[in-house]
């Protein structure tokens, strides 16, 4: 079970680990240890995650999420394999903490006097540089 707040659990069954071979560092036995972890979690038929966080986590996870509504996590890092497991959980953890984060709803304000006045003169300034970029005459 991996624990996300005091309110929501994540249960094995939820969660699937893959181990892949890795690319990167391990000389020789990077071709023969799959050490790389390929971490899954079926996020839209999760139980114990509400609506809103799901929608909140489809958008924070970008292209992690596959049309199944499952997180991929890939982790490939170190060299040790239970290190990138662990990597792995971590990183699902932090994303869906993020996602439990309600956004502060954005409050439309209307741009004050003196700065509508700063822009108009700021305008008018560069529409006078403008001006005198034209033909120069002969007299």
């Amino acid at each position: 079970m991996l624990q996300i707040s005091d309110t929501i659990a994540i249960q094995d069954w939820e969660l699937t680990e893959q181990f892949i071979r890795a690319s990167g560092p391990g000389g020789q036995n990077v071709n023969k240890v799959s050490t790389a972890v390929e971490l899954r979690f079926e996020a839209e038929r999760s139980p114990s995650l509400p609506g809103p966080v799901k929608n909140r986590l489809r958008r924070l996870a970008g292209r992690r999420w596959t049309k199944e509504g499952a997180i991929v996590l890939q982790v490939d890092d170190t060299r040790s394999q239970a290190r990138n497991r662990d990597l792995a959980r971590e990183r699902l953890v932090e994303l869906i903490q993020k996602a439990l984060v309600v956004p502060k709803r954005r409050i439309a304000t209307k741009p004050t006097l003196g700065s509508k006045n700063r822009r108009i003169k700021a305008k008018k300034i560069r529409g006078e540089v403008k001006a005198m970029r034209g033909k120069v005459d002969g007299d």
